[in-house]
Formats: structure tokens, C-alpha cells, sequence
């Protein structure tokens, strides 16, 4: 493309006579809109512009609050995605922290075993545990890939399926009722018009910016993405950052599996499953780099937002799971690609 450019803008000063006057500039002006970082921005504006013709409710304020109740959770589990991917990690064991915690749980705060059934003690206890068990899951991933040296795909895949088929298996595939109110209230209520949902998705925006642009962790975690060779040679504990983004995932997924139980008013050990394209699809479309190195938690935010406006409007306008699915991989395609061109060009550079 350079050198056709560099032909082009040659030809002009030579004289001679050019199919497309302005194809020089109408490339660089493109190549620096699809570059830029506010790519997402436009196209997330242009998008909506597009779809508030189509959807004539999209706006109002019943659907808002569903896009947002919808948002929330997502953009809570695509940060700890986030944490991993600027390691040049990937972690597909997301659902299945969902699921293990949601029944663990769930079990804890409805039983009669230890604290009194939907008393803030067997909440407290509840959610102790959901915690507990994303982390060890975590601790089996980033073990496994910095100790054995396996790779993050198939071991985080692995793990996927063994937990997801240990959550079933628990509850023999049965739901979970009568979670505490106070469980419902963090899901769906709210203080002075405010959900608490957004307080803490607000409360984990707010420390996920702060480590990664204010912390030697947050530079520690860039490092080992962007060059894990250089990064040991420059004494980054590789080993220990790889773990803690995993961890910091399985945690984010925890959160937001207490998010999901709240608002659902149910423990599943299918909650959350079709969230799995979103939260990898949110920070990719969002500029964080699958080959490392590179991401805003920001940029995530919005990366998230695009992702639920676009399910959401498309429900509205009738299409099938099957259509949404396809558009969503159609999306992810085209940032891992935009991904690669920009990679090639700072590799270039």
C-alpha cells in the first residue's frame, strides 16, 4: 500500500495523469481513521445514529435500563479478560467460574448448613465461597501456564469444561431459589436513583485504570505481553503477574456472577454461558491487543457498550440467536484483523 501511494504521489509531481486524483489521500485519511484509537468511538456513534432510525424505542428509558442491567455484568467479567489478554493470555475459563461459584454459592445461602438460610451471615458466607472457588480455578490456570508451560488456550479451555461439567454434576442440573434479598437488592436495587450495580462496576473501572497506568503491576503486566523475554531480563516476575491476571480475571467473573444472581434472582450452572463471545469480543473490538502489550480499561468500557447496544437492538429487530451470533463473529473478526495490521505496522515502525 505504501509503495502504491509513494507511486501515486509521484506520477502527480511528474505530470502525469492519474486514474484517481485524490486515491493518495483518500488512503492515508483512511489508514489513519482505521489506526486510530477513537475508531471505536466513531463507529460506536455512527452505529447508533443507524439504529435509532431502525429501532424507534432503542432510547426510551425501559430499554436503557435494560441495556444498562445487561452491560454491567459483562463489562465487569471483559476487565479481568482485559488483565489476561494484555498479557498475551487468553482466558475461555470464564463461564465456568460462572458456573461453580453460582451453585457453590447458591447452595451455601439456602441451606441450612452453618449460618441461618437467607441471613446476611449465609450471604457473606456465599459469596466468601464464590470468591474462593474463582480463585483456585484461577490458581490451576496460571500455575499450569507459567509452571508447566502449557498453553493458555488449551489449558483455560480444559478447565472450562472440567468446572462447567463439575457445576452441573453438583446440582444435577437444577436451578437454585430463594437466594437472599439482600443478594436481589445488590442485583437490582439501588441507592438515590443510583443501582448499586453501577457503584461497583464504577468502584472496579476505577481501581483496573488505576493499576494498570499508576502501578509498577500495571507496567509489569504490559511488559510481560509486549516482550516476556526482555521483561525477565529487565527483572519483571513474569511467573507471579501472569498468575494475578488470571486470578484478577476469575475474581471479575466472581463479581460478575454475583451481579447475574442478583438481577436473575437465581443460581445456575448455566448462568451466564452465552457470555462468553461478549467478553472476549468487548475488549478485542475495544483495542486490546491479542498479540500483548496494548489496552485501555476505556476503551474496554466502550468496546462493552457496543457489544450490548448491538444485542440489543438487533433482538428488537426480530433477528434470531443465530444471526446475532453470526454479526458478533463477524465484529470479532474484524478487530483481530484490524488487531494484526496494527501490530504489523508497530513491528514496521
Amino acid at each position: 500500500m505504501k509503495a502504491f501511494i509513494h507511486d501515486s504521489s509521484r506520477a502527480e509531481s511528474s505530470g502525469r495523469p492519474t486514474i484517481f486524483p485524490g486515491a493518495g489521500r483518500f488512503r492515508n485519511v483512511a489508514k489513519k481513521l482505521l489506526y486510530s484509537e477513537y475508531l471505536l468511538l466513531y463507529l460506536t456513534l455512527a452505529y447508533l445514529l443507524v439504529a435509532t432510525q431502525l429501532v424507534p424505542g432503542l432510547l426510551s428509558s425501559t430499554n436503557l435500563r435494560n441495556v444498562l442491567s445487561n452491560l454491567f455484568p459483562l463489562l465487569v467479567a471483559a476487565i479481568g479478560q482485559s488483565f489476561v489478554l494484555i498479557t498475551a493470555g487468553i482466558d475461555l475459563s470464564v463461564t465456568s467460574v460462572f458456573a461453580c461459584s453460582s451453585v457453590v454459592g447458591g447452595w451455601i445461602m439456602t441451606s441450612n448448613f452453618g449460618p441461618r438460610a437467607g441471613s446476611g451471615w449465609s450471604l457473606a458466607a456465599g459469596l466468601l465461597a464464590m470468591f474462593v472457588v474463582a480463585i483456585v480455578i484461577a490458581l490451576i490456570n496460571g500455575l499450569s501456564i507459567t509452571q508447566f508451560e502449557m498453553p493458555p488456550f488449551i489449558v483455560t479451555l480444559s478447565t472450562m469444561t472440567f468446572f462447567s461439567g463439575v457445576a452441573l454434576w453438583l446440582v444435577q442440573s437444577r436451578n437454585i431459589y430463594h437466594l437472599p434479598r439482600l443478594l436481589v437488592t445488590i442485583g437490582k436495587g439501588s441507592v438515590v436513583f443510583v443501582p448499586y450495580a453501577l457503584l461497583l462496576t464504577a468502584a472496579l473501572v476505577s481501581t483496573a485504570h488505576w493499576v494498570l497506568t499508576r502501578t509498577v503491576l500495571g507496567r509489569w503486566l504490559f511488559a510481560a505481553g509486549y516482550n516476556a523475554k526482555a521483561a525477565v531480563i529487565s527483572g519483571v516476575p513474569i511467573g507471579r503477574t501472569i498468575i494475578f491476571a488470571y486470578v484478577a480475571s476469575a475474581v471479575c467473573a466472581a463479581l460478575a456472577t454475583v451481579l447475574l444472581m442478583g438481577r436473575l434472582e437465581t443460581a445456575s450452572p448455566i448462568i451466564g454461558q452465552r457470555l462468553l463471545l461478549d467478553l472476549i469480543a468487548a475488549p478485542v473490538i475495544g483495542g486490546v491487543s491479542l498479540f500483548g502489550g496494548r489496552g485501555k480499561i476505556q476503551w474496554v468500557i466502550l468496546g462493552a457498550l457496543f457489544v450490548t447496544l448491538m444485542d440489543n437492538s438487533l433482538n428488537l429487530l426480530g433477528f434470531s440467536s443465530f444471526v446475532i451470533m453470526m454479526a458478533k463473529g463477524g465484529l470479532i473478526l474484524f478487530a483481530a484483523l484490524l488487531d494484526v495490521f496494527r501490530n504489523a505496522s508497530t513491528v514496521s515502525t
